[in-house]
């Protein structure tokens, strides 16, 4: 396995693919109607999120920043930068979030169908590498309704935390060229102590064997076109649950998927009332999940360096 360190964020294991692209039909275009119950996430909330809030923190669709984003792995960000797009509103609202202001809905602007097609046209001209829609879960039928106005040239990047329905990912899939999921939690009690979701895992396993399904290819100068990258996030005191979930990847991960793991946990949002969460990761317990992760041997492979845990690489938002 060839390894190349790449400062502050990944070591990355890259082969090369021929472009292979679908066309496929607006079939699936639903948009909220009057008295339409949400169930895109697995909340399953029911609320009618043109007139209320539901368990996403949002009524419609807000965002709070877009632009060009370098903090992606090397296929993502690659030369230009990634077209990133930071939904307002969460269906899964970790305490320890790091986008916090967003998953709890404390800011944000509202973008109708019509202007988040105009952002996919701005980030495009700006010579975006990709659109990257980050945590789009609840935007999903806003998102069909953007595609059918206008249907960007360059990939499009679903950046979520996981806990998806297969049903939701199936309606939005035929626009989606690249899926970046994270694999947060395996053990029912970690995802409900963090979460309040006991099922993470059983939902998560579901969408993400759905997800892998996107074929792998890659650009001569390996820019990602299509495929899958899943993350995790090692977080402090809780290495039994990063080894469960590296041994199930390596067990269901097809060879052509790519695995990130992710060393950059700063300590932020709801953690005073969880010791483990209030510091970064030490030397030791990231050397052991390296270890881990090179005795089972992932075929495609990024390793972020400890350096990248720093509030720096938050974003200002702007919204």
């Amino acid at each position: 396995m060839l390894c190349i360190i790449v400062p502050l964020f990944f070591i990355v294991v890259n082969l090369s693919y021929k472009k292979s692209r679908t066309l496929v039909a607006f079939l699936r275009v639903f948009q909220y109607n009057g008295g339409m119950k949400c169930t895109l996430c697995p909340n399953a909330c029911g609320v009618d999120r043109e007139k209320k809030v539901g368990a996403c923190g949002e009524k419609g669709v807000r965002l709070a920043k877009y632009g060009l984003h370098f903090y992606e792995e090397p296929p993502i960000s690659h030369k230009n930068g990634s077209g990133a797009v930071f939904f307002t509103g969460c269906s899964l609202k970790c305490v320890f979030c790091q986008n916090y202001e967003l998953s709890r809905s404390l800011r944000g602007k509202v973008f109708t169908p019509e202007e988040l097609a105009g952002v996919f046209r701005e980030l495009e001209e700006m010579g975006a590498e990709n659109i990257n829609l980050v945590n789009p879960t609840h935007a999903v039928d806003s998102l069909i309704k953007a595609f059918s106005i206008y249907r960007p040239s360059i990939p499009v990047v679903y950046n979520t935390h996981g806990y998806e329905r297969v049903e939701t990912l199936e309606k939005i899939d035929p626009f989606v060229d690249i899926y970046l999921p994270d694999m947060k939690f395996f053990a029912p009690e970690v995802s409900k102590r963090y979460t309040g979701k006991a099922d993470y895992f059983a939902v998560a396993k579901k969408a993400l064997s759905f997800m892998a399904k996107k074929p792998c290819v890659l650009r001569e100068d390996d820019k990602m076109l299509s495929g899958v990258i899943v993350r995790h996030l090692v977080l402090p005191m809780n290495l039994p649950d990063t080894r469960a979930i590296l041994r199930h990847l390596k067990e269901t991960l097809p060879q052509t998927a790519y695995l990130s793991v992710m060393a950059q946990y700063t300590p932020f949002g709801e953690i005073d009332r969880f010791p483990e969460l209030q510091r970064p990761l030490t030397k030791r317990e990231y050397e052991r999940v390296t270890c881990e992760v090179e005795s089972l041997a992932f075929p495609r492979l990024f390793l972020q360096e400890r350096a990248s845990s720093s509030e720096s690489f938050i974003p200002d938002w702007d919204y």
